[in-house]
């Protein structure tokens, strides 16, 4: 799941699934996944007939197998990496590092904490952010009932590493989360130049940004680091697209309805 991964599926196959979400699990977009099968495809039939106790012992494992991984499926209801599955989350102090982070709004004495994985090119992100987002805002955090924390799973290419980079360079000067609305109102594409560095300078300026500051922090990389030690931690905590949350560390993946998000917080909120 790395910088390879680009779009996990393209609008006709998301037309097929009801929850909007970048997956990272995506076979045709998976080189090793493909080399996998191209194998599997060139090698001939075994010419022998196998004991039927072989056959039995790989029937049983195989069925145990299924029956295992049966519920370890992404919002497109792909098969997870048995890495994925077992990275689930091991108890509530896991979470307390989940929830540690400075890119914030709300207070933190909220009762309840959001935590939302997301990368700044996927346009389902940018849907989420303009309407569910939102809401969330105005009607939860805006009334210190949540905290919302924002961390980079940046998987769709360099423009998306870049664009986080730039975000945190933007918080350097205070303006983090202005920085943050704006990438998300001028998404134009992936991997299309959008987000290309001249561009995200450019940003910097309109937002009244100091540019000479911004573009040292941006050229320098300063905050790359920063950048992969979130998407290495959504990778922990079983995050395979975008966008994927945690309210109080329970797992709400895809771009889905503000009514969900209500449910789920006011359940939180009476300590459920």
């Amino acid at each position: 799941m790395e910088g390879d991964h680009k779009l996990a599926f393209d609008q006709e196959s998301n037309a097929e699934h009801p929850l909007e979400h970048h997956s990272a699990y995506n076979p045709e977009h998976h080189p090793g996944r493909q080399e996998d099968q191209k194998y599997a495809q060139s090698v001939e039939p075994f010419p022998y007939v196998l004991p039927l106790s072989i056959i039995a012992a790989a029937l049983i494992i195989g069925g145990a197998s299924m029956f295992a991984g049966s519920n370890n499926t992404d919002v497109s209801g792909k098969k997870l990496t048995a890495q994925a599955a077992d990275n689930a989350i091991s108890g509530p102090q896991d979470f307390k590092l989940l929830e540690t982070s400075d890119l914030a709004l709300g207070s933190p004495d909220a009762l309840v904490t959001i935590v939302e994985f997301a990368d700044f090119q996927c346009p389902f992100c940018g849907r989420f952010h303009q309407t569910t987002g939102k809401d969330i805002i105005a009607q939860y955090v805006k009334t210190g009932k949540a905290r919302l924390i924002y961390r980079d799973f940046a998987f769709l290419g360099e423009e998306s590493n870049w664009a986080s980079q730039a975000a945190r360079c933007a918080g350097d000067q205070g303006k983090y989360w202005q920085y943050h609305d704006y990438l998300y109102e001028h998404q134009k594409g992936e991997n299309n130049g959008a987000f290309a560095k001249n561009n995200l300078k450019s940003f910097a300026l309109e937002l009244g940004l100091n540019a000479g500051d911004f573009n040292t922090c941006l050229d320098s990389g300063k905050h790359k680091q920063d950048v992969d030690n979130d998407t290495e931690m959504g990778r922990k905590f079983g995050v395979t697209g975008t966008p994927t949350s945690f309210v109080n560390g329970k797992l709400i993946q895809g771009a889905v309805p503000f009514a969900t998000f209500d449910l789920a917080i006011k359940a939180a909120l009476e300590g459920k």
